[in-house]
C-alpha cells in the first residue's frame, strides 16, 4: 500500500489479497536459497500477473535474496532493498512496475503482458523434465525442482494461457503448479461481465489436477494444497484460490478501484487499523520479520542447496562428462567442437532453399550440443526443423528425453515456452512460417527484453509462398521485427550464408535471434577469391565489387533477392558500370560495427544506390539515402506462381538494371 501510494501508481489490491499465499509458498514450501538465487535445482516462482509486482519485491526483500550479475557472480548486496521499495516504479529502482528478469535477481521471468508468465512456466517445466531425463542417474537426482506460477483472471482469458495449459496437460507436466487468484475483479469491474466459464471444468478437460482453496487467508489449507500438488503424478496442478482483492480495505475490498490505483492516504490508514497495524507507520518492517524468513526459507533453502552441492560433487566423480555439460550449460557456454561437421555447400546455380540448408545445420548442431533442442508449431515438415538423427527422439510425457518438441498449432505459446526453456539454460529453437510470427511476436519481444538467446526459425519468408497468396506472404514483418531493440534478425542470401548465420547466432548469450529463410531454392552463389561468407557476422559485406576502380553504384539486397542483384551486377559490369553488390542479411549486426567498417561497405560519397527486398520498403532509406531507390513492396501480394509474382512486383534482373541506370542518371545532379 505504501509503495503504490508513494509512486502514485500501481496495483495494491492483488498484493493485499495474495500476501498469505506468497508467504506460505516462499517461507514454508519452496526450495530456494536466498544466498544463491541462481542455484540450478531451486524451485521456480513466476508471478504471471506481473502488475502485482509488490508481492515479489516484498518477499525478495524480506527473504534477503542476494543480487547476482549477468555473469552469475554474487555482488554481496540484497537484490531489493527497502529503499528500492520506497522508490517503487522510479528510475533506477530495483522495484520496477513489473518483474524484470534481466534487472532483478530472484525474478525468474519478465512478466506483465498477461498470460506470458504461465506460458513460460510450461517451458520451465518441460526443461526440468528434459534435464532430469538426460542428467539424472541412479542415486543422483540432480534435477527435481518444481515450478510455481501465480496468475489471475487475465492470464486465463488470454489465448496464450489456454494454448500453454493445453500442451502442459498433454505432456503430463506434474512438476508444474499454477495458483489462480480467483478474485472476480478486472479493471472494468466484475468478471461476470465477460468471463463466466467454469475454469475448473476447463482445466479438467485439459488433463490437469484441479484443487480449490476457498479462503486465501487460510495458510494451512494453502499449504496442504501445495503439498497435494507435490504428491500428484502425471498431471499438472491448478489451485483455484478464492481471494478478496484489496483485502482489509474498508471501502475498496472487492472493487475494481483496488486493482489499478492507489488506495489514498485515508483509506490506507483505515486498512492498517483493520489489520491492527500502526496507522501512520510507512514502509514498516517490524523487528523479527527478516529473522522469521531466515528461520524458514533461509535455513531450508541453504540446507537443500548444501545437500545438492554435496550430491553434485559426488556426481562429478562418477559422471564427469555429464557434470561438465551441466556447468557449461549453466554459464551459457558452448561445448568444444560445437560447430564441427557443419555442412559446406558448393556453388550451385539451382541451389537450395534456405529452410533445407537450415535443417541440415540444425541436425548437426543438435548432435554437437547436448542441450540444443526445439521444434515447430505443427510445421516441421515445411520448416525442415525435424531432428532426424538416431537418438533424437520426440519429447512426450513418456519420453521426456526427446529433443524434438511438438508445440501443435500454438505459435504464441511456442514462443513463450521457448523463453521458458531458455530461462532454464537450455538452448531452444522454434519454428513457424514467417507470416505467423505475428502470433508469436509478444514472446519474441519479451525474449529481447529478457536478453535471452532464444532462436526463432521463420521460413517461407516472402513471395516464395506463391499460390498461397497475400494471407501467407509476409510484407511488414521484416520491418516490424527489425524494430525490436536487442533482437538480431538475419535473412541469409543463400545456403552458405545460412551456415554462417548459425555460427553467429550460436555465439549469442544475451540476445535472441530471428532467422528468416526462403521456401524456394535459391542459387548457392560464387563469391570469388576475395569475398568471404563470414561477412554475415558483420551484418553486411561486399559480395561483389567493380572489377576496376571505385564503385559508382551500390546494389544492396538480403535473402533470396541477393541472387537477383548478383545477376544484375554482372549485366551492369558488362555495360561498363562500376557496380558493387552488398549482401545485407542483418541490419542489427551491421549497425553494431564501427563507422569505418560501415563506410567501407557503403562509401558515403557513392550516392547511386538501389536496395532490393521482397518486403515493405520501410527503413531502407537509412541505407540508400534520400535520393536512392528501393525495389520492394508497397501493397499486399497476390495468389500466383512465384515467377509471375516477381514479374508483377518488379523483382526481376531487368527491373533492377533499369533502376540502377536511373540512379546513375539522377544522382549526377
Amino acid at each position: 500500500m505504501d509503495a503504490v501510494q508513494a509512486a502514485n501508481s500501481g496495483h495494491p489490491g492483488t498484493p493485499m489479497a495474495l500476501a498469505p499465499l506468497v508467504y506460505t509458498l516462499w517461507n514454508r514450501v519452496m526450495r530456494f536459497d536466498p544466498k544463491d538465487p541462481t542455484w540450478p535445482n531451486r524451485d521456480r516462482f513466476v508471478l504471471s500477473n506481473g502488475h502485482a509486482s509488490m508481492l515479489l519485491w516484498s518477499v525478495l526483500h524480506l527473504a534477503q535474496v542476494q543480487a547476482v550479475n549477468s555473469e552469475y557472480e554474487k555482488l554481496g548486496r540484497p537484490a531489493v532493498t527497502l529503499d528500492d521499495i520506497r522508490r517503487f516504479r522510479q528510475l533506477g529502482s530495483k522495484a520496477p512496475g513489473h518483474p524484470e528478469y534481466h534487472l532483478v535477481s530472484g525474478v525468474e521471468a519478465t512478466t506483465g503482458p498477461l498470460g506470458q508468465g504461465i506460458a513460460m512456466s510450461v517451458g520451465m517445466a518441460i526443461a526440468r523434465r528434459w534435464l532430469g531425463s538426460h542428467y539424472n542417474q541412479p542415486g543422483f537426482e540432480i534435477f527435481d525442482y518444481d515450478i510455481y506460477a501465480v496468475c489471475g483472471d487475465g492470464c486465463l482469458m488470454e489465448g496464450v494461457g489456454s494454448e500453454a495449459a493445453s500442451l502442459a496437460g498433454h505432456l503430463g507436466l506434474d512438476n508444474l503448479c499454477w495458483i489462480y487468484d480467483n478474485n472476480h475483479i478486472t479493471i472494468e469491474g466484475s468478471t461476470s461481465i465477460a468471463f463466466t466459464e467454469d475454469v475448473a471444468a476447463r482445466f479438467l478437460g485439459y488433463g490437469w489436477n484441479v484443487l480449490r482453496v476457498g479462503d486465501a487467508n487460510n495458510i494451512e489449507r494453502v499449504e496442504n494444497a501445495l503439498q497435494v500438488f507435490r504428491q500428484t503424478k502425471s498431471r499438472p496442478t491448478l489451485i483455484i484460490l478464492d481471494s478478496h482483492i484489496g483485502y482489509g480495505s474498508p471501502h475498496r475490498q472487492d472493487t475494481a478501484e483496488a486493482h489499478g490505483e492507489p488506495l489514498g492516504e485515508d483509506e490506507i490508514r483505515l486498512t492498517k487499523r483493520a489489520y491492527g497495524w500502526p496507522e501512520d507507520a510507512k514502509f514498516l518492517v517490524p523487528d523479527g520479520v527478516v529473522e522469521h524468513f531466515v528461520a524458514g526459507m533461509g535455513i531450508r533453502g541453504e540446507r537443500s542447496h548444501r545437500e545438492w552441492d554435496e550430491l553434485f560433487s559426488l556426481y562429478k566423480l562418477s559422471n564427469p562428462a555429464l557434470a561438465v555439460e551441466i556447468e557449461q550449460m549453466q554459464r551459457r557456454d558452448l561445448p568444444a567442437g560445437w560447430d564441427r561437421n557443419l555442412p559446406i555447400f558448393a556453388v550451385d546455380a539451382k541451389g537450395l532453399a534456405g529452410r533445407d540448408a537450415s535443417g541440415q545445420v540444425l541436425n548437426a548442431l543438435a548432435q554437437n550440443i547436448p542441450w540444443f533442442l526445439g521444434g515447430s508449431a505443427d510445421l516441421g515438415p515445411s520448416n525442415k526443423t525435424a531432428l532426424k538423427y538416431d537418438g533424437a527422439g520426440n519429447f512426450q510425457a513418456d519420453t521426456p528425453g526427446g529433443k524434438n518438441l511438438h508445440f501443435g498449432i500454438r505459435e504464441h505459446a511456442m514462443g513463450a515456452i521457448l523463453n521458458g526453456l531458455a530461462l532454464s539454460k537450455l538452448r531452444p529453437f522454434g519454428a513457424t512460417f514467417f507470416i505467423f510470427s505475428d502470433y508469436a511476436r509478444p514472446a519474441i519481444r519479451l525474449s529481447a527484453l529478457m536478453e535471452l538467446p532464444t532462436i526463432f526459425v521463420l521460413t517461407h519468408d516472402a513471395m516464395g509462398d506463391g499460390e498461397d497468396g497475400p494471407t501467407h506472404q509476409p510484407i511488414e514483418q521484416l520491418a516490424s521485427l527489425r524494430a525490436i531493440p536487442g533482437l538480431t534478425l538475419i535473412r541469409p542470401g543463400d545456403a552458405t550464408e545460412v551456415v554462417e548465420a548459425y555460427r553467429v547466432i550460436m555465439e549469442l548469450k544475451h540476445r535472441p535471434a530471428v532467422l528468416v529463410l526462403s521456401r524456394q531454392p535459391v542459387p548457392t552463389l560464387d563469391r570469388g577469391k576475395g569475398t568471404q561468407s563470414g561477412g554475415v557476422a558483420f551484418g553486411a559485406y561486399v559480395f561483389a565489387d567493380a572489377p576496376e576502380g571505385k564503385p559508382e553504384l551500390i546494389l544492396i539486397a538480403s535473402g533470396s533477392e541477393l541472387s537477383l542483384v548478383a545477376q544484375a551486377h554482372k549485366a551492369l559490369v558488362a555495360e561498363g558500370v562500376r557496380s558493387r553488390v552488398v549482401s545485407m542479411p542483418s541490419w542489427d549486426l551491421f549497425e553494431r560495427q564501427s563507422e569505418d567498417y560501415r563506410n567501407s561497405v557503403l562509401p558515403p560519397d557513392v550516392r547511386s544506390r538501389v536496395a532490393v527486398e521482397q518486403a515493405s520498403t520501410f527503413g531502407w532509406e537509412r541505407y540508400v539515402g534520400r535520393r536512392g531507390h528501393t525495389i520492394g513492396m508497397h501493397t499486399f501480394g497476390a495468389s500466383a506462381p512465384l515467377k509471375a509474382l516477381q514479374q508483377e512486383f518488379g523483382f526481376t534482373v531487368e527491373n533492377i538494371v533499369q533502376a540502377a541506370k536511373a540512379q546513375l542518371r539522377t544522382t549526377k545532379f
